[in-house]
């Protein structure tokens, strides 16, 4: 493990165990999603700057941390990657399939490596709702379908292996 992949991990497990944060349907503390979305991220042609990346994608989102924070620390090639894995949309800009579809937006403009952390996210994401909330999957599974679209820059085995899992159930 890089030294910089070594001060992600621990940075992304700080500043999710600072707010106590934990997966949703099964109380583990959250890093465990970020370390597998980063395990994910390493089956495939990957850099340093993305590993880092996966392992921080979902700290602006969820925690206290800025972007400027993750640019800090972990330089512009991090902080553009956590940009781009960082959902836009508010509260404020109405229900969920509106605010998804901003996040949507947003995404479609990344770059092929956010792409594919996003790709990654989306498998691991996948394997959680599908198991412990069958009732949610229908939703999760027309917002993924949207979002395979506009990932097919991201690696090709990862978007084969999400769009698999998408006709499943």
């Amino acid at each position: 493990m890089g030294e910089l992949e070594q001060r992600a991990r621990a940075f992304a497990t700080a500043a999710h165990g600072s707010i106590d944060q934990q997966r949703k349907y099964t109380g583990e503390p959250y890093i465990v999603h970020p370390l597998a979305v980063a395990e994910i991220v390493r089956t495939v042609a990957h850099s340093e700057e993305m590993i880092a990346a996966a392992l921080l994608h979902d700290v602006v989102e969820d925690t206290p941390v800025t972007i400027e924070e993750i640019e800090a620390e972990f330089g512009p090639e991090v902080a553009e990657l956590v940009g781009w894995l960082t959902d836009v949309s508010k509260p404020s800009d109405g229900n969920r399939r509106k605010r998804k579809h901003l996040d949507l937006l947003h995404t479609a403009k990344a770059t092929p490596a956010a792409k594919t952390i996003k790709l990654a996210d989306l498998i691991d994401n996948t394997k959680s709702i599908a198991k412990h909330d069958p009732s949610f999957w229908h939703v999760y599974r027309r917002e993924k379908e949207a979002l395979l679209e506009v990932l097919k820059e991201g690696d090709p085995v990862l978007w084969r292996l999400a769009a698999s899992q998408a006709l499943r159930k």
